[in-house]
């Protein structure tokens, strides 16, 4: 029980942080003036960030593994600069609460696809009604957050 809890927990506090995160990079962007700068800056404060963590905890010499790692798995820093840049883009037009119920509907989308094929060595899980209602309610949520 212990062991689902925890992941569990850790994603709820990183999600909550997400939602922190978008207004304040649209005004980090307001403040700037650009969407795009405030985007580089957040990636830049945070790559500083994580390079800290690496040396703290004894992980950097995993970067030298970077040179044998499939090419196109990189284009994962720019999916996450896409999704810094959007979500700050879309804040002060869509508010917080619709602009993050939007972001999740589409990832819930996505997973639901990838759970079903099962890439990148994840097991495949099933679609079924159950989770096809969980992404149906959180569209719904979505519609009511723009009422």
């Amino acid at each position: 029980m212990t062991q689902s809890i925890f992941p569990l927990l850790i994603i709820i506090l990183a999600g909550s942080l997400a939602a922190l995160q978008a207004p304040m990079n649209a005004a980090l962007g307001a403040g700037l003036g650009s969407g795009t700068a405030a985007a580089a800056i957040s990636f830049g404060v945070g790559f500083v960030a994580l390079i800290l963590v690496l040396f703290a905890t004894g992980e950097a010499a995993h970067l030298s593994n970077a040179g044998s790692v499939n090419r196109w798995l990189l284009l994962g820093g720019c999916l996450g600069a896409f999704y810094v840049w959007a979500i700050l883009w879309v804040i002060p037009t869509l508010g917080v609460v619709t602009a993050i119920s939007a972001m999740i509907f589409g990832q819930l989308i996505v997973a639901l696809m990838l759970d079903a094929i099962g890439p990148f060595g994840l097991k495949a899980t099933e679609i079924n009604l159950q989770r096809v209602i969980a992404v149906v309610l959180v569209a719904t949520g979505l519609v009511l957050s723009k009422a």
